[in-house]
């Protein structure tokens, strides 16, 4: 995924540990799913996104998506009002 579709989709790559970082705070259902699921399609097998979503709905999606599409959910965790979701592409 080249520097300006990162952009132009709230996304960065972390140059310290290769984590690509996904903005979907304000995003509802079904978009924080939609833009993971966008960012992981351009990414290699292995390679790990965050997103950070306020959309309580997230909480499921994200799980469901991941279940469904062979991805793994390493991690889900509340910081403030924020729902923080680690996935490695299958």
């Amino acid at each position: 995924m080249d520097n300006s579709s990162l952009a132009a989709h709230n996304v960065a790559m972390n140059d310290t540990d290769d984590t690509t970082w996904i903005d979907a705070k304000g995003l509802l259902c079904p978009l924080p799913v939609l833009r993971l699921r966008k960012v992981l399609e351009g990414l290699p097998q292995g390679a790990v996104a965050q997103l950070e979503a306020t959309d309580k709905a997230s909480w499921v999606d994200v799980a469901h998506f991941c279940e469904h599409s062979g991805h793994e959910l390493i991690s889900a965790h509340v910081r403030d009002t924020v729902l923080v979701y680690l996935v490695r592409r299958k």
